[in-house]
């Protein structure tokens, strides 16, 4: 039990209620029962990244202690929208936007869950066959006092911006979700708490047993400021390449290997206490640490052949200066007289006139190993060319012979 207790618990930013937790893992370990941990997802993006891998490396470790995982897919929930965090009200979303996002998270899922030991559920099963009555007795369960403690809920109310009604149902048809799957466990990021903790005031008012409440923290992107977000370009995407993967994760700033170690890898706890202890005390330096981490992660998602054919590219470009073997290729059918700038948007290497002109001058592009220093460069594309933009970024331009 403590064994078990000591997996969950780490790397968590709360256990609620720890001795709860340690109480339902015993009575499992009794009567041979597993528990059932919950995770509820509103499929509202189609691609996950790694920061989305936090709760399902949690839930992979109870998936290994022999614990029965359910998946709630929220195909109702979904189209009423989860205010968390939100300072408008959500897009709702439509019945084939839940459907496909679905399927596409069950199939990224698959890279850390054992899916077919995986329980899945749709919540439209049991909500969308609530009647009124019904849905009344749930919303005299709480009060609208206790919904405006949330802190979305608060500062749209204080900024004088509208808060729809039907806002106030998710968390309670989320909760709903406990009560229905008589869940024993829940998962969610520190901005779920409100959410989470629904469900066990819920199955309390339904007379049921309460589920514990583990929370994970959520984990900042490559710039080690901001959450990790696609939109704010600061991610690691579980379907990228082996090589942009590793790379990716070398360019963290060293003080988040170890919180990247313990959340995001499946190595073994007495590992990452380890290295925890080896970056305190000088012993483990960073480069090796970050070396571990990226070789661990591409081997999670691409199996162990990829993370080394990905540790040697790495050593090759950064510590002999050679090129990747699996750089993008372009054809190009252009002018073949063409200008750095216009070839740098057309290959995708940059997004913008401002920030191609921005690389250039900073040194950051060089084209067959040489660096550009002019803007105004005209390239004669013909034959093969290699474009780089800073450490990671490259493309093979095949011109016309």
């Amino acid at each position: 039990m403590e064994r078990q207790f000591a997996i969950y618990s780490n790397g968590a930013n709360e256990v609620l209620p720890g001795l709860e937790l340690k109480n339902k893992i015993a009575r499992s370990l009794l009567r041979n029962e597993p528990l059932k941990i919950k995770l509820g997802l509103d499929p509202s993006a189609p691609d996950i990244h790694l920061g989305h891998t936090v709760v399902l490396n949690k839930l992979k470790q109870f998936q290994e202690n022999g614990h029965v995982i359910q998946l709630i897919i929220g195909d109702f929930t979904g189209k009423i929208g989860d205010p968390t965090g939100k300072s408008s009200v959500r897009k709702q979303l439509t019945n084939d936007e839940v459907k496909q996002n679905a399927k596409t998270y069950f199939e990224q899922f698959g890279k850390v869950l054992d899916m077919e030991k995986a329980e899945l559920h749709y919540n439209s099963k049991w909500l969308s066959s609530l009647n009124l009555e019904e849905i009344i007795q749930l919303s005299s369960s709480i009060t609208v006092a206790r919904l405006l403690e949330r802190n979305d809920f608060s500062e749209r109310l204080a900024a004088g911006k509208p808060i729809s009604l039907h806002e106030f149902f998710y968390p309670l048809m989320q909760g709903y979700d406990s009560v229905e799957l008589e869940s024993d466990v829940e998962l969610g990021g520190t901005d779920q708490h409100f959410n989470v903790l629904m469900g066990r005031h819920l199955q309390e008012h339904f007379g049921k047993e309460k589920q514990v409440v583990i929370l994970l923290p959520l984990i900042e992107g490559l710039d080690g400021v901001e959450k990790m977000s696609k939109s704010k370009n600061n991610y690691i995407g579980v379907d990228e390449n082996r090589t942009d993967m590793y790379g990716k994760t070398m360019s963290i700033p060293d003080e988040l290997i170890a919180k990247y170690m313990e959340l995001v890898t499946d190595l073994p706890l007495e590992k990452k206490t380890g290295v925890k202890k080896g970056l305190e005390d000088g012993s483990f330096h960073p480069r090796d640490a970050k070396m571990l981490l990226a070789r661990t992660i591409v081997r999670i998602f691409h199996g162990e052949l990829e993370a080394q054919q990905a540790e040697a590219e790495f050593k090759a470009v950064f510590q002999k200066g050679d090129i990747p073997g699996d750089i993008p290729e372009l054809n190009w059918d252009g002018d073949p007289e063409t200008g750095i700038i216009e070839l740098l948007l057309a290959s995708g290497l940059q997004q913008s006139k401002t920030e191609a002109r921005k690389m250039i001058q900073n040194g950051g592009v060089r084209v067959n190993g040489e660096k550009v220093l002019d803007p105004f460069l005209v390239l004669h594309l013909k034959g093969e060319h290699i474009v780089q933009v800073g450490k990671r970024k490259y493309v093979r331009i095949k011109g016309q012979e």
